[in-house]
């Protein structure tokens, strides 16, 4: 990769920054196109994510992901939002462009809730009329509901320890489809066997805490499931596992995490996405981890 007065910059802002993939998933993407483009990450404190995109902008950036904790509070910063990103309340990524007379304009866009659903066809999974189950009620639970909602599923679940979160996010989307409810292993249980595709959205299972799962300990996983966790780190979580001894089909988070990131290139560059590259650039990067 080179770096020269030409070189166009991205880069990832949250809090913490370190652990993220998108730096090796994207620069692999630039490099494949043969884009003189570089993506770095950059850690930015709650209360600072204001003064740090009006600098990226003032220092000719081109865009910048969003990830935990500003996706909703950089709403405020924008010139235009998508009606994607207006529907879920929150923005991953965004585009600078810039007036004639050189004035930034801020774009914000959510690829998260497409890249969801990209991921589970791109897996031969097509969620239409298909009942669900999601595990949690944070950002990624609304943008993967969202992303159901508009993929024509059938009944969806939401479950959450705290049954107030879950029926905000119900009622937020509005939708006659949705059911919100307080998650306990027992009813964790009955309602994902009624269901054909159970999605954790929660970090339940993410390193270091690679012994815990959402699904109890001694419980069959139900065959006919399809389970899809959107922890990537490690790749195989203990609830795949568990689903996979049981003869459930599964599907990693890692998927979703390169189909968001996919278009996202898109929205930047105009160009398509190397999607594979991208996924091999991420693989490489956890087992090196």
């Amino acid at each position: 990769m080179r770096i020269d007065g030409k070189t166009q910059l991205v880069g990832v802002i949250g809090w913490p920054v370190e652990h993220s993939l998108s730096p090796a998933m994207h620069n692999a993407a630039f490099e494949a196109r043969g884009l003189n483009w570089c993506y770095v990450p950059l850690p930015v404190a709650p209360g600072q994510e204001e003064a740090a995109i009006r600098g990226l902008a003032a220092l000719g950036f081109r865009g910048v992901n969003i990830t935990v904790p500003h996706k909703q509070s950089v709403l405020r910063v924008l010139d235009t939002i998508a009606p994607e990103a207006a529907a879920i309340g929150a923005v991953n990524t965004i585009l600078i462009t810039r007036e004639p007379d050189g004035r930034p304009l801020l774009h914000g866009y959510n690829t998260d809730a497409q890249g969801f659903v990209g991921a589970l066809r791109r897996e031969g999974f097509e969620p239409r009329g298909k009942q669900v189950v999601v595990v949690g009620a944070g950002g990624a639970a609304r943008a993967v509901v969202r992303g159901l909602l508009e993929a024509g599923a059938g009944r969806i679940t939401v479950l959450n320890r705290t049954l107030e979160r879950a029926r905000r996010l119900t009622s937020e989307l509005q939708d006659s489809r949705l059911e919100a409810r307080e998650l306990t292993p027992e009813l964790l249980v009955r309602v994902a066997s009624e269901a054909e595709l159970l999605v954790n959205t929660t970090t339940v299972g993410m390193w270091p805490h690679v012994q815990a799962s959402i699904w109890p300990v001694a419980v069959p996983v139900p065959s006919h499931l399809t389970v899809f966790d959107l922890v990537y780190n490690p790749l195989e979580t203990l609830l795949l596992r568990q689903a996979q001894e049981c003869g459930a089909r599964t599907i990693d988070g890692l998927g979703m995490l390169v189909e968001q990131g996919a278009l996202a290139f898109e929205i930047w560059t105009g160009q398509p996405a190397p999607t594979a590259v991208m996924r091999a650039a991420c693989e490489q990067w956890l087992h090196r981890a």
